[in-house]
This record gives C-alpha cells, structure tokens and sequence, in this order.
C-alpha cells in the first residue's frame, strides 16, 4: 500500500468515526388492505397472503350481496364463520381489518348526499335530504353484520368476537369504526323491549347456575354451598335472557331480603346463617350485580334490571318498602393513594394537630395517613385516622367527578340509575379483596322510588344526590 492509498484509508476511517451512528429505521407502517389485496406478497408479520386475503374479501362480499336473500346470506355467513373458527388470531385480525376497510360507506356518495342535505336545510326538501344522506352513511358492514347474526349461534359469534375486538382498539385505530358499529347494533338487538327477566334458583338447571359462579364479579362463590345460601328462601336472584342467547345470562343481580338495610357483607355470605323470615321482610338489599358478556361493553342493562327487580319484588312482597344496595368501593384505595395529600390539605389547624398526634407524625404528611390507615381493622370507632379515612370515603364518593360523572365506577352506576349516597359501612367487607380496594368499606345507595327522578335531575346538574350523614362528612 502506498502513502496516498494509506493516506485515504486513514481519512476515510477517521470521517466514519466521526459520523454518528445512525438511529435504527422506523418499523415500516403496516399496510392497509388495499394495498395487500393489490399485492402478491405478504410483507412482515401479515398473516394472510394477499391471495387469501383476496379469497375472503370474495366470500364477505358475497354475505353481504343485497341481491342474496336473508336466509342465504346467513348460510354464507355462517361458512365465514367456520373458517373464523378455525383461524388463527392475527388471521381472525385480518377479518376486522377487511370489514373495517372494505365494507365503509361510499365517500363520494356521502360528500354528494351532505352538499345535498346542507343545501336544502330550511325547504320543503329537507327531510328527503336528510334520508338521503342517512342512506349513503350506511355502511355495507352493516348488512354484513345483520347476516352473521341470522345462524343459530350467530350472535354468539358476534358478542364473542367484539369482546376479541375491544383489548386491541388502544393500539389499532383502524379497528374502531367496527367496535362502533357493533355497539350500536347490540344497543338495537339488546334493548330491554326484547330481554326477559328470569329468577335463578336452585332448581334452575345446573348448566345455569353454573353460570353464577363463572360470572360473579363482585363477591366470589367460593363453593356449591355459598352458591345454595346466595339461593336461599330469603333470597333472590334474577337476571337479563336474549332470546338469541338463551342460557346465558346478559346481567345478573343477587338480592337479600332483610329487616334493615345491612352494614355488612359477612351476615350475607355466612352459609351457616338461619334464613330470615321473608314475611317479615321490609328491605331489598342488592348486593352483588355482575355484567356476563365482555362483548356487550357500553349496552346498558342494569337501570331496567333494577327497575324489573323492583316492580317484581313489591308484586311478591308488598310489605317492602326500603331498596338499598351493599356495595364496593373498587376505586377508593388507588385514588387515595393519589389524593391524600390534597385531603389533608383541607385540616383546620385543630384536626391536623389531633391527626399528627394519631399517626406520630407533627405535622402529618400523606406518607403518614396511608401508612396509619393500611390496616384500618386495628383502628379504634374513635380513632381521628378512622374518622378521616371515612371523610375523605365520603368526599371520593359524593364530590368526586369526571366530566360531570362520578369517578367512581360503581357510584357511576347506580347515581346514574336515580339512587343516592346512603350511607358509609366501615369494615363492610373485611376480606382480602375488601380490604384492597377499600379498606373494608363499603357503600349503602338507597333507591327511594319517589325521588329517582329527582336525583338523576340533581346529577345532571353536577351534583351528587347524598344524605345528610354522607354531607356531613364531607363538610368536615
């Protein structure tokens, strides 16, 4: 090698050392159907091959033919169906993504349909517009759709395949116009006009009841004999049935009929406990209700249940007078944890001092409180942690809001449904889950038939419906 050879390979070695290392490539975006079925092959972790990705566009293109009747269309889908059954997940994918991408409505046809609509708003023409564009806003995965429910066992597949659908919607955009169209159309198909109300008991079938224990979601049944004492003679439980979906329960409520509105869960799942007397019974305590069906997320079923359960009830029992809940608090600990600090903040200079002095710390800080309150069964009635783990309960329950709603879950449900902040339990569930989620505490919601309306005027409002006991707490 001579000097100049030598010389360049010095200069070149030093510039390359010099140059930064270039950042690894960006992941390619992934390609849409269109492109795929223009292809002829997969690229990357696609898991159809653009030929049988073409092969079952061809035969949804064939459910959803309008020149094909019903009855055919069904047969068509349900062969879709077995090949979805046997699929694999990411190919089970590539299905939602062609009814996404290739079943929407027409953009053109829309754009014309709109100018149309906008240009006759105010004359005799408007409604006929208006139609005209609601047409061309249908899309042909509607249809599609439609025709997967029509096989027995098609809206199985359907609720089934949503509830697939709905873990993926955070990371694939593209998938949301599906999730949305099938929402609305179970909001249709699942509307409380076309549910019965059915009682569950011990002589329901076994199949049945075998049901409660895999969708109970509140307070687990630990064994047959607590799921006999849930179905006891002072006890009741009833559940939303679709025709369409015959043995499964969509929603279900357990109910115990008491003396008083109950401050406990153990009384209620002590196996060992004699039944009450149910013609003395005057109060209704629903104590656990547990949504089945993952698919059906964001179609409301329990206001009409409640509602159902209550009307029946007061038919078979008329000396009740008192409908109440025993609920959880899922979300109080979490949010706790977050807002502690915030709750101490608003101590006059009296209650922190009595609190600093509890805890052993002067003044206390919110590493301070929710170490004293992490075991809250070993705190005294007149404890100042108990008496403020219970304020700020209060405060969580009946003050707390996001986007004008209750943050807390289960509050949402029931406040939304007309019924009210009752009462505070402490130690309601001492169990391990209880305890996790709430420090044992739990929630009273009074249903008072005569002011549900009132209530739900009040939280449309932005105001939480509560007792005067709930108030107070919140106002120390």
């Amino acid at each position: 090698m001579n000097r100049a050879t030598t010389w360049i390979a010095r200069s070149v070695s030093r510039l390359r050392a010099e140059t930064p290392t270039d950042s690894p490539a960006a992941p390619p975006a992934p390609r849409s159907t269109h492109e795929r079925l223009q292809a002829t092959l997969r690229r990357g972790d696609e898991a159809l091959s653009p030929r049988a990705l073409r092969r079952l566009l061809t035969d949804v293109q064939a459910v959803a033919d309008a020149q094909v009747s019903e009855l055919e269309g069904g047969r068509l889908a349900q062969g879709v169906m077995d090949w979805y059954a046997s699929a694999k997940e990411a190919e089970q994918r590539d299905l939602w993504l062609l009814l996404c991408e290739q079943f929407s409505p027409d953009a053109t046809q829309v754009k014309a349909a709109r100018q149309q609509y906008e240009a006759a708003l105010g004359t005799p023409d408007e409604g006929r517009a208006e139609m005209a564009l609601r047409l061309a806003l249908l899309s042909p995965r509607t249809r599609v759709l439609q025709r997967f429910a029509v096989p027995t066992g098609g809206m199985r597949f359907l609720v089934d395949l949503r509830a697939q659908l709905l873990p993926q919607l955070k990371t694939d955009k593209r998938l949301h116009a599906l999730d949305a169209e099938l929402e609305q159309l179970f909001s249709t198909w699942f509307d409380v006009a076309f549910l019965e109300l059915r009682r569950l008991s011990w002589d329901s079938p076994a199949s049945l009841i075998e049901k409660l224990i895999k969708y109970e979601a509140v307070h687990d049944i630990r064994s047959w004999a607590d799921l006999k004492n849930r179905l006891d003679s002072d006890r009741r439980c009833y559940g939303f049935f679709h025709p369409r979906l015959p043995n499964e329960p969509l929603i279900f409520v357990e109910v115990a009929l008491v003396d008083k509105i109950s401050p406990s869960i153990t009384p209620l799942l002590d196996e060992s406990a004699a039944p009450v007397d149910i013609t003395r019974a005057t109060t209704a305590i629903f104590y656990s209700i547990s949504n089945t069906q993952t698919g059906l997320r964001g179609v409301s079923f329990g206001d009409s249940l409640i509602k159902h359960v209550v009307e029946t009830l007061t038919q078979e029992f008329p000396r009740l007078r008192t409908f109440a809940t025993l609920s959880p608090i899922p979300g109080f600990r979490a949010w706790l944890s977050k807002n502690a600090g915030a709750m101490l903040d608003r101590l006059d200079d009296k209650r922190r001092s009595e609190l600093g002095r509890a805890v052993g710390f002067e003044p206390p800080q919110a590493t301070h409180f929710l170490a004293a309150v992490d075991k809250p069964l070993d705190l005294d009635a007149k404890s100042p942690v108990r008496q403020m783990l219970l304020e700020c309960a209060a405060h969580y329950l009946a003050r707390e809001m996001v986007d004008g709603k209750p943050v807390d879950a289960v509050a949402r449900f029931h406040l939304g449904n007309g019924a009210r902040v009752e009462r505070l339990n402490w130690a309601g569930d001492p169990s391990a889950k209880g305890l996790k989620q709430s420090y044992g505490l739990m929630v009273n919601y009074l249903y008072d038939l005569k002011r549900i309306d009132k209530h739900r005027s009040l939280l449309a409002q932005g105001k939480v419906p509560a007792s005067g006991d709930i108030d107070s707490l919140c106002r120390h």
